[in-house]
């Protein structure tokens, strides 16, 4: 019997996958989007792109942006009754209009 793995991306086929149309790189937008304290950002995980991506048990959840750490951003995120902060680039932000 193979030991299952349990690294960072175990579980998450589905979520990290592509569909084929869509395969390569996104816009160079999508790199240079700009957030500010208080904005409204789901999390939206972009599998071709590795650095800034947050945990993919956060893959479409949405959040407040709160701070920025050099090119990335924090987001605080409700889970369950728990506030998280996750640390994303803004390639793996998709940002919601809203109040």
């Amino acid at each position: 019997m193979v030991k299952m793995s349990h690294g960072s991306r175990a579980g998450s086929r589905s979520k990290m996958t592509k569909r084929f149309k869509d395969r390569g790189l996104p816009p160079v937008t999508r790199f240079l989007q700009e957030f500010n304290d208080g904005d409204l950002a789901a999390i939206n995980i972009e599998p071709s792109i590795h650095s800034g991506m947050p945990y993919h048990g956060f893959q479409g959840l949405t959040g407040r942006i709160t701070g920025k750490q050099g090119d990335c951003y924090y987001v605080t995120v409700k889970v369950g009754s728990v506030e998280k902060r996750i640390l994303a680039a803004p390639v793996h932000l998709k940002k919601i209009s809203g109040n």
